[in-house]
């Protein structure tokens, strides 16, 4: 029997899916369901056969409402709860933008809270007509760590994270596409998300990965580590197989078959 929370995934055709799962408070993020998560990234991130990564809630009326309000007393009562709980959530948001492949962030319905900081942390974000987006914290009093700041700041320009967050209004689809918070709207936006992941999935791994790689060093900061660590990558792809697959392809007309070695 399926949890009543719970946090699933498929690989299909080098295309992983994570389905976010509490559809009777709107897919809000539990404790477990947090855990769960970095858990699947863990995984996930260390199979070579995963190419590019998708995340959606379950059904069409929410990604993610935000955390599990409910658990709150519980579980973020205290100075130790509410530390142990940040920790939580900031090892899953961790995990899920420092994921080595590209992840796409397929919206429908309610994206508040922990939920819009998820979506920040995928590299591109998808929404269908009826998706919301809210950062609801200053209607409950929390306060927010800065690390989730940054990110929201990072994709938004300052100015525009800063009225999300200071008016805590409900933003709706088309109003998140002209910010900058989404990428486009789709009708069936799971449908164009798996599309977009199949022709990512499609593209030379390590070519992908290097640019992932640059773009995370790009938004956390060029320390001399990271630069020689995105140089070496550029410097592997082009002693790669698929290097010479991708110009031999190219010479002969036809699709490239890469291998990501």
């Amino acid at each position: 029997m399926k949890a009543m929370n719970d946090v699933t995934h498929t690989i299909a055709d080098h295309v992983a899916t994570i389905v976010l799962s509490n559809p009777n408070r709107y897919n809000a993020m539990s404790l477990s369901m947090w855990a769960k998560l970095a858990d699947t990234l863990e995984l996930l991130r260390d199979d070579n056969d995963v190419r590019v990564l998708i995340l959606r809630g379950d059904g069409d009326k929410a990604f993610v409402s935000g955390a599990d309000i409910s658990e709150f007393a519980a579980q973020r009562s205290s100075v130790a709860g509410v530390a142990a709980y940040d920790v939580a959530v900031d090892r899953a948001q961790t995990a899920l933008a420092q994921f080595p492949r590209p992840v796409i962030a397929a919206i429908s319905g309610i994206c508040y809270g922990g939920g819009l900081g998820l979506a920040l942390a995928c590299d591109l974000r998808y929404a269908s007509p009826t998706a919301k987006f809210r950062m609801p914290a200053a209607r409950l009093g929390l306060g927010y760590a800065l690390k989730g700041m940054k990110r929201m700041a990072d994709v938004l320009g300052v100015s525009r994270a800063a009225e999300l967050f200071y008016t805590a209004r409900v933003c709706e689809a088309q109003d998140a596409h002209r910010i900058g918070l989404v990428n486009a709207i789709h009708d069936d936006v799971f449908s164009y998300a798996a599309e977009t992941g199949a022709v990512i999935a499609t593209n030379a791994p390590m070519t992908i990965a290097t640019a992932k790689l640059a773009f995370n060093t790009l938004l956390s900061g060029s320390d001399a580590t990271s630069v020689e660590a995105v140089n070496d990558a550029v410097k592997a792809c082009f002693v790669s197989s698929d290097y010479a697959e991708g110009r031999k392809a190219f010479a002969e007309k036809r699709a490239p078959q890469f291998e990501g070695r």
